[in-house]
């Protein structure tokens, strides 16, 4: 029964300080100037991002020009890194923006989940632990990247990263004199050296309120590595232990009593916050350089979200009725990459997923267009003639493997079959916040028996409403004239300017157009009674019965309307009148490098007041707080974000509070019930000089929508093991203006569903019961098959619903899949040779040579590749097999005697990574015999582990053979 009641607390504990951070502040300090774990990876992700450039830029001969250093800002990397100087396109840093978000979201994370882990922390001495932590989620992260599944590699990369930085805030790294990060946290076959033993005394009270000096001086002397211990629970720590410190932690009030961590400048040792932070950082590149060297530098690029364009999805039913459809589908994924191949606007990314029925799939996510072009070649149209088909399972798939904010096109010409995960869809599109266009070929066609009715098209309606897309309904025939909006989105730096759907009634709608936007177009979808006029800020009119009026060219195709407006765009108020009674919307597009981007958070409290990520609809009636970042412009100051439900009108003002960088934390008070889209405008400072000032507009494309349930679920483990379960515990709660009701009661009908079809449990329902607190408790079980590939993702999606159907809400959570790491021995260098005749000049005209036999051992995954870091020689390298059985690969390196440094990094299959060095160095002697001088050429071979140890051997002339053991 104690041991029931403890867990009891524990739990109710972690509830109420689900805010409980004992870090580096998560995201923001809104006093003082101490340093966040957003602010230490947003840095070291700006600068290794700017050197994998800077070094493609050399390899390809360019200039890169971009000074790294703490200056450095998503758009001037984005610019910098832009592969053609001349280019003409509007560069875009939605995209790098979004990931570096992510990653800085989910190191935030584990503040939340992980919040009593010692080991998540580096807290209670668990230097091991926390080491197995670091270096299991790197094998992961290189996993992910090797099956593109980037969005996992980066979720994965940000909770990594918050461990690793922990480290230097909650030990005694910084204390012990050290100024560079300790590798060995990095490298799992590195020993952790000098750690304080469990019964060393390690600290001594605090002097009144000053902890500056309570390490004890032995442990100074000596090395020892030791950090404090944490619990909100009990006073209880070894005897002689430092503890971590502040208000929450009640080991703190014991013997040893005060703190050693350095959080906040305000900490119990404060004064080193700053050296803790910058070692933070070192630390950060030094891991981040690691997954650089792996992956390979494109790949890497992409894991860190650096693209000029989104990616090109395309879900298809390939049922028999479908032939002209996937030839259309076809034809427009094969001009839109043959036209842009090479060009900063090839799009980043290429996925595919058929379906049918009785099946979907399999999913394909590539970089590779050829890859792409061959798959969507072999699809062809078989089978079918009886309806519906699994369009909702093949859309899940896509949700869940493309980047957020992606454009998904989904063809079909028939209902649904698997309707019931409409919620689920909608969920995953809340979440990822990306937009489906249905292209819905032959409604009604009277000659087929696959026919969309109307309450069948309703449901594609929904969804493209829900995520800001649209439903175009058109003869095979017409397809390829309204395939032009798949054209359009492929473009550079597309922006949402406004977007409305009404159910059916005459409307008048304006937008703002300000004078960084480029070839808009307006799209009108809607019955074919329908009419409009569009009228300029100048007082221009044209009407939907001019194809070619002084406005803008107009194409129709179905029930979509298309106006592409003239080069010579107004700015300011623009005006459409739209006379329909029957449903319709209306979206309208530019190109610009000014746009924004949102995430939903939730104030929480704890030692570190602070924000994180929300996974799940705000609730009606309470706070909501969004994180906004306008991207493409240093000069939008403070912008008037509000949320926008057209079907009311209903617009909700935001306070908005400035975090710098052109981030803005913007909060919502007594938010309404409804549907609304998150709308910016305001002014650019740049045109604040101007008589007259123009402003602009912004608007998401993906609805806001509120509820009046409550669905939490925390996972503390995000990484399965193939064969293994994870179970996760989840609440539902009825809230009355945003705060649980607890005297509520009720049935909730709960569905849990994965886009991998792992096996999975959860209860149908869960009931609030009278004294519960209004709340109630389930658990959802996820098991990954043996078979499953380490690296690959699964995403959670957990609903509640009330009985009346007329209220869901969810909870979306992201797993990877990953085997435990084997092999965590880096390549080794057996054997060693160099030769060289550098005693001619010039320098040009000698040689040197440096050759090494690589291997990975015989119980190793193998040598996967060796490159070349640094050297402008040649490199060739073959393959034999040792005397043990194992595989060894012979490198030879070649190169002229003005470039006498080489630089080898030789990366296993799992992702292990060891580097060589050789370098020609010359001494000056004088011969006995002779008056002219003679000199003698040194070769030096250094050999560098990930974990930083370096070996160094000199050699004459003369000795062309050296077997040293040079990787460990």
């Amino acid at each position: 029964m104690r041991t029931e009641c403890s867990v009891l607390l524990l739990l109710a504990l972690v509830l109420v300080l689900t805010g409980l951070v004992q870090s580096f502040h998560p995201l923001f300090v809104f006093d003082g100037n101490s340093t966040t774990h957003r602010d230490i990876t947003r840095m070291a992700v700006l600068q290794k991002t700017a050197e994998a450039c800077r070094d493609i830029a050399a390899a390809d001969g360019r200039d890169f020009t971009l000074a790294i250093d703490e200056s450095l800002t998503a758009e001037r990397v984005q610019e910098a890194c832009s592969s053609s100087e001349n280019s003409t396109s509007l560069l875009s840093s939605v995209l790098f923006h979004s990931s570096i978000t992510n990653l800085y979201l989910s190191n935030a994370n584990v503040d939340l989940v992980s919040v009593l882990s010692d080991e998540h922390h580096f807290d209670g001495e668990t230097f091991q632990k926390g080491r197995d932590l670091i270096t299991q989620g790197v094998s992961s992260v290189k996993a992910s990247v090797k099956r593109e599944n980037f969005i996992a590699g980066r979720w994965t990369l940000g909770s990594v990263c918050h461990t690793l930085q922990d480290f230097y805030s909650h030990s005694n790294w910084v204390e012990l004199g050290n100024t560079s990060p300790y590798s060995a946290l990095i490298t799992p076959d590195q020993p952790l050296e000098n750690l304080a033993g469990l019964n060393v005394s390690t600290c001594r009270n605090c002097t009144g309120q000053s902890c500056d000096n309570n390490i004890l001086p032995d442990v100074l002397q000596q090395g020892l590595l030791t950090s404090g211990y944490f619990s909100i629970l009990s006073p209880e720590k070894p005897e002689g232990k430092c503890s971590h410190g502040g208000a929450f932690d009640q080991t703190s009030i014991r013997d040893p009593v005060g703190g050693i961590n350095k959080d906040d400048i305000t900490s119990s040792h404060g004064s080193l916050h700053h050296q803790a932070a910058n070692l933070a950082i070192n630390a950060t590149l030094e891991l981040l350089e690691d997954i650089r060297i792996a992956v390979g530098d494109k790949n890497f690029l992409r894991l860190m979200g650096l693209s000029q364009s989104a990616v090109l999805c395309f879900v298809i039913d390939t049922t028999g009725s479908m032939s002209d459809d996937i030839a259309e589908a076809k034809r427009v994924s094969f001009d839109i990459i043959d036209s842009k191949r090479g060009t900063e606007q090839e799009p980043s990314a290429y996925i595919l997923v058929p379906f049918n029925d009785p099946g979907f799939g399999p999913l394909l996510t590539t970089t590779d267009a050829d890859t792409f072009k061959a798959n969507i070649n072999k699809l062809t149209a078989s089978g079918g003639g009886d309806i519906p088909e699994l369009c909702l399972s093949g859309l899940q798939l896509a949700l869940t493997a493309a980047p957020p904010s992606s454009e998904i096109f989904v063809f079909t010409d028939a209902p649904a079959k698997d309707a019931f995960l409409k919620s689920t869809i909608t969920a995953l599109i809340e979440s990822s916040k990306s937009v489906v266009t249905f292209m819905l070929t032959d409604v009604l066609a009277s000659r087929r028996r696959r026919a969309i009715n109307q309450a069948d098209a309703q449901l594609y309606r929904d969804l493209s409403r829900a995520s800001g897309g649209q439903v175009i309904e058109v003869s095979k025939a017409d397809l390829a004239m309204a395939t032009s909006v798949i054209e359009d989105s492929s473009a550079s730096a597309v922006v949402n300017i406004f977007q409305a759907a009404s159910p059916g009634k005459p409307d008048n709608f304006t937008f703002t157009v300000d004078s960084s936007l480029q070839n808009l177009t307006v799209y009108i979808t809607g019955a074919a009674s329908l009419t409009f006029n569009l009228t300029s800020p100048s007082g221009g009119s044209q009407s939907s019965g001019e194809s070619a009026g002084p406005l803008a060219s107009l194409t129709s195709a179905g029930n979509l309307r298309r106006l592409s407006l003239n080069n010579d765009n107004e700015t300011g108020l623009w005006e459409i009148k739209v006379d329909s009674n029957d449903p319709y919307s209306v979206k309208v597009t530019g190109q610009s490098s000014v746009n924004f981007i949102y995430n939903l958070v939730e104030a929480r409290e704890g030692v570190h007041s602070d924000f994180f990520l929300k996974e799940s609809r705000p609730l009606s009636g309470g706070n909501a707080s969004l994180l906004v970042t306008v991207t493409g412009s240093d000069s939008v100051k403070a912008p008037d974000v509000t949320l926008y439900d057209s079907s009311g009108p209903t617009e909700v003002n935001g306070t908005i509070r400035s975090l710098g960088g052109g981030n803005f934390l913007v909060t919502f008070s007594d938010l309404p019930a409804g549907d609304f889209v998150v709308r910016l405008r305001g002014h650019d400072s740049s045109s604040l000089t101007k008589s007259t000032p123009v402003g602009f507009q912004r608007q998401a494309s993906t609805q806001l929508k509120t509820s009046s349930l409550s669905v939490t679920a925390q996972a503390n483990n995000t990484n399965i093991e193939p064969g293994s379960t994870v179970s996760i515990p989840f609440t539902v709660a009825t809230t009355t203006g945003g705060v649980v009701n607890e005297t509520a009661n009720g049935m909730f009908a709960v569905r849990a569903t994965n886009d991998r079809s792992f096996d999975s449990s959860a209860p149908s329902s869960v009931t609030i019961e009278e004294g519960n607190g209004g709340k109630a408790n389930g658990t959802v079980t996820l098991t990954a098959p043996d078979t499953a590939t380490s690296g690959t993702d699964v995403t959670l999606t957990i609903e509640a619903e009330d009985a009346a159907t007329t209220d869901i809400n969810y909870v979306v959570l992201r797993f990877s899949v990953g085997a435990k790491a084997t092999d965590i021995k880096g390549p080794v260098c057996q054997g060693l040779s160099t030769s060289t005749n550098c005693t001619s000049s010039p320098c040009a005209a000698a040689q040197w040579e440096f050759v090494a036999n690589v291997t990975d051992g015989v119980n190793g995954t193998g040598i996967e590749s060796i490159a070349l870091r640094e050297g402008n020689g040649t490199l060739n390298m073959s393959t034999l097999v040792g005397p043990g059985g194992e595989n060894i690969t012979v490198v030879s390196y070649v190169a002229s005697c003005c470039a006498r440094r080489v630089q080898l990094s030789a990366v296993d299959n799992v992702g292990n990574v060891g580097f060589c060095v050789g370098q020609v160095r010359e001494s000056a002697t004088v011969a006995p015999v002779t008056t002219a001088p003679v000199t003698t050429a040194n070769v030096t071979m250094n050999v560098t582990s990930t974990g930083g140890h370096t070996l160094t051997t000199s050699c004459g002339l003369w000795i062309t053979a050296l077997l040293l053991p040079l990787w460990k």
